[in-house]
């Protein structure tokens, strides 16, 4: 919670996060004058509404949202101008002779003399829970690391192969965590093996259900509380808590990728807006939270019937992702933007 106390001339806010200061540190390639990156049909002013993403509300002024950082102007006579809330009047301002976003009017509760309490959750996000809750809800992906050292399911209490609710298992390598602790079972999958070099560089991660640690030890103690099948020796616990960062720094990656998607979470054929995918590319290659990426498909071979022979077309942008967590060799990206329907096995680059 974040008290305020707000009156015309003088605002105080105390906060424990900058939700927008994410996007306005990003650190990006200059435009010019010439080459602006406002969208021709931009408003010249918009109110922010309950469930606005700052991605959605930059996609409303901008070409491409991730120039944001590069007009949004800072009101330097505004106590932390990062945070921006439902009600909120953003408009197009000149500053130095170039066109800017920034707040031009506050909300009408922000402007009220008395003090008043607020959740810091009515702040407006980078993107919205829902985007990666199914991500979080139905699996991940697990390294060989993780596969090696992560506690795993190898006993079930009483004449059971397999476990589901309600029943109570045994789990080893956990010794040093706390009963009453919460754990997703997930069950490994199939590899995931990078086209480029058929090198296994991780395991499909199937979410199998939930658990409460009873009893610490080797072996530890752990009820199943839900369950959406059953669970098996081997299967593997990971942390119910995941902590996953709503906000990012929208930005260019620091030097060329050129990876390809090697997996969608929910494992269908098509990938469309605000799904999750896997990429051939992590830390390891120079990718970072909040690089943004374009997608590009493959262009296809077609019959020349002119000079005879075949010839192979340019591959043509599909859309663009977000990269929101990365590991050395493989990372998790959102899809932001979907322009046509995009595969398994798309290319991904530098954003264009």
């Amino acid at each position: 919670m974040s008290v305020r106390k707000l009156s015309l001339n003088y605002r105080l806010r105390i906060a424990s996060v900058a939700v927008f200061a994410t996007l306005v540190l990003g650190s990006l390639n200059a435009f010019s004058q010439s080459d602006s990156p406002l969208a021709d049909d931009h408003p010249n002013e918009y109110v922010v509404q309950v469930g606005d993403t700052l991605w959605d509300i930059a996609a409303r002024f901008l070409k491409d949202p991730w120039y944001w950082p590069e007009i949004w102007y800072i009101n330097p006579e505004i106590v932390n101008p990062h945070l921006i809330y439902p009600g909120d009047v953003l408009g197009l301002v000149y500053v130095e002779g170039r066109q800017m976003v920034t707040p031009i009017r506050a909300s009408s509760y922000r402007l009220s003399p008395e003090a008043r309490i607020t959740p810091l959750t009515e702040a407006i996000t980078s993107v919205s829970y829902e985007s990666i809750a199914a991500f979080l809800a139905t699996g991940a992906v697990l390294s060989r690391d993780d596969v090696d050292q992560l506690p795993y399911l190898v006993a079930t209490r009483g004449d059971h192969l397999v476990a589901a609710a309600g029943n109570t298992v045994y789990v080893r390598r956990n010794t040093d965590d706390t009963p009453g602790q919460r754990f997703n079972i997930v069950h490994v999958g199939d590899e995931l093996v990078d086209p480029d070099n058929n090198r296994v560089v991780g395991f499909q991660g199937i979410m199998v259900g939930s658990g409460t640690l009873r009893r610490g030890g080797d072996p530890a103690t752990l009820a199943i509380t839900e369950s959406s099948m059953e669970a098996k020796q081997g299967d593997v616990l990971i942390p119910a808590a995941v902590e996953l960062p709503l906000n990012f720094y929208p930005k260019a990656p620091s030097g060329n990728v050129d990876g390809r998607i090697i997996s969608v979470v929910g494992g269908v054929s098509q990938i469309g807006q605000y799904m999750v995918v896997v990429l051939n590319r992590g830390s390891g290659h120079g990718l970072a939270v909040g690089d943004v990426l374009t997608v590009f498909q493959d262009g296809p071979e077609v019959v020349d019937h002119v000079e005879g022979g075949t010839v192979t077309l340019p591959d043509e942008a599909a859309g663009t992702l977000m990269v929101f967590k990365t590991f050395d060799n493989i990372s998790y990206g959102l899809i932001m933007e979907a322009t046509t329907a995009i595969h398994k096995f798309d290319h991904v680059r530098n954003p264009i």
